[in-house]
């Protein structure tokens, strides 16, 4: 908000008196409420400039100013957000499709026509995702995270740490900065316990 100051020399919309919490009320509740406290002022008796009718006045006017800023800012959030993830759900539906590119691919013999031609669709459509906020979760040799991974095998193996992401069967997605889908992994273990990382 910007800073306004007060005639009398004191701020006034920056001042912590009157930022309240969102109380969750509708465009039309702030309005009336304004439009209340104007008719108030205008045909109620007339308010001395100082005193406690006007600081009361003065108190409700802010309040309000304040109300509808945070409504503003409320209503901001949700349109930012809405636009952000309003393709989520044609997106979970595409996944699928691209699993299926990924089984197609690994199975298509690497260097032929047909595999060339399937890679540049997958590519172009890939790209286009990712320019719309999808980002894979691909990356295996990584600590198992069950925010973002979903372990489907355990396999027994010394060589690396337990509870080490050994394999990426089936590719997880984020939509910009939320988990649309984990990944599916297998885990191994019956290896070393890793170590507490540093810092904790």
């Amino acid at each position: 908000m910007n800073e306004k100051n007060d005639p009398n020399g004191g701020d006034t919309l920056d001042d912590d008196r009157y930022v309240i919490e969102d109380t969750g009320d509708t465009v039309e509740d702030i309005e009336h409420e304004m439009e209340v406290a104007a008719k108030e002022a205008v045909d109620g008796p007339a308010a001395p400039a100082e005193g406690p009718v006007a600081d009361d006045f003065r108190d409700r006017y802010l309040r309000t100013l304040a109300d509808f800023e945070n409504f503003r800012k409320r209503s901001e959030r949700e349109k930012n957000d809405f636009q952000r993830y309003a393709l989520a759900g044609l997106i979970r539906d595409l996944l699928p499709v691209l699993d299926n590119f990924d089984r197609g691919l690994d199975h298509a013999e690497e260097g032929d026509e047909f595999h060339k031609g399937m890679a540049l669709i997958y590519k172009q459509l890939f790209d286009v995702l990712q320019r719309h906020g999808l980002k894979p979760i691909t990356e295996s040799g990584v600590r198992f995270d069950p925010n973002i991974h979903e372990g489907v095998v355990r396999v027994e193996d010394s060589s690396v740490p337990s509870h080490t992401v050994v394999e990426v069967m089936q590719k997880g997605y984020f939509l910009h900065d939320r988990l649309i889908r984990p990944a599916m992994v297998k885990v191994a273990v019956g290896g070393p316990e890793d170590a507490a990382p540093s810092g904790t």
